[in-house]
């Protein structure tokens, strides 16, 4: 099998400003290790550079899994981490449990030697002005459903959709794994839970299946139950994994109204990426080559 690696940036409506920023061993070790570059970069939301709640705190939370023994783990509401999906893979190899959460997580992650860092460090000043921006459109009874995560101060007023980082990679060994990792959705209330660190809604892995990871409108992914649909479609209907993507992506926003999108590897190592938001920022390596975009239509490649 030739070993693939699949990320996206977040689909959302990233304006032209923040196009740039965006299109920048095993399995499992890849897509720990590219979600975590992304969660480092200011550009994304996730880890550094968070959307705040309605409290101006950076809660955030990721999910990881491999498809050889389906084993993964899920960690949400940490606070001043720069890298959740470090510990959710920690969570996955040091205890018997799947998920943790809120101040267990916490105290589980610092037990495990990952560093706390200073109060709000995480926090940038686009994630301010969108919370600001957040709390004016609400004071004048607009609709903030669709609440921003895309933090360009420069993004028109309209409806705002939402972002995440996530890989997903397939091995010499056929051996496939996904993460997810997200700050959630601007103004959110303390304490709220999104898809990412859901399996079957933002992540999902299986050798036998393939790998998927979500991004978009989580209250929409979480209802609609995204990975797990497009995994449906390729294991009872035959479906490509571009053909399940894009599938299942349109029909959760016919469905729902919320946009959003997916990167998918199936067990024959073929590629699926799809989005109902206005972009998304996506690259893959194969052969020595990065092939990546953020409009439909439009794609891109570079020897590496």
């Amino acid at each position: 099998m030739e070993p693939i690696l699949l990320v996206h940036g977040g689909a959302g409506n990233i304006t032209d400003a923040r196009c740039p920023g965006k299109l920048t061993g095993s399995a499992l070790d890849a897509v720990e290790a590219a979600v975590g570059v992304m969660e480092s970069d200011g550009n994304f939301n996730a880890g550094y550079g968070a959307c705040l709640n309605f409290e101006g705190k950076a809660e955030v939370e990721a999910s990881i899994m491999e498809g050889s023994e389906l084993k993964a783990g899920c960690v949400t509401l940490l606070h001043d981490i720069m890298h959740p999906i470090s510990v959710a893979r920690c969570v996955m190899q040091n205890t018997k449990h799947t998920f943790l959460g809120g101040e267990a997580a916490q105290k589980f992650a610092l037990e495990h030697g990952f560093e706390q860092l200073p109060e709000n460090s995480l926090i940038t000043e686009d994630a301010r002005l969108a919370l600001e921006e957040f709390k004016e459109r609400q004071a004048s009874g607009l609709d903030t459903t669709f609440a921003r995560t895309e933090l360009d101060v420069k993004q028109d007023s309209g409806e705002q959709e939402p972002g995440t980082v996530g890989a997903v990679a397939i091995d010499c060994n056929g051996n496939i794994a996904a993460a997810t990792s997200t700050g959630g959705i601007t103004g959110k209330v303390s304490g709220r839970i999104g898809d990412t660190p859901l399996l079957g809604c933002g992540t999902y892995a299986d050798n036998l299946q393939g790998g998927v990871s979500t991004t978009g409108h989580g209250e929409t992914i979480m209802r609609f139950n995204l990975a797990q649909k497009i995994m449906s479609k390729i294991r009872y209907e035959g479906k490509t994994a571009q053909i399940a993507t894009e599938e299942a992506c349109k029909e959760m926003t016919e469905r729902l109204t919320g946009t959003g999108g997916a990167i998918t590897i199936d067990a024959h190592g073929r590629l699926g990426i799809y989005w109902t938001s206005h972009r998304m920022g996506w690259a893959y390596v194969k052969n020595g080559e990065i092939f990546y975009g953020i409009d439909h239509g439009k794609q891109f490649k570079e020897q590496l």
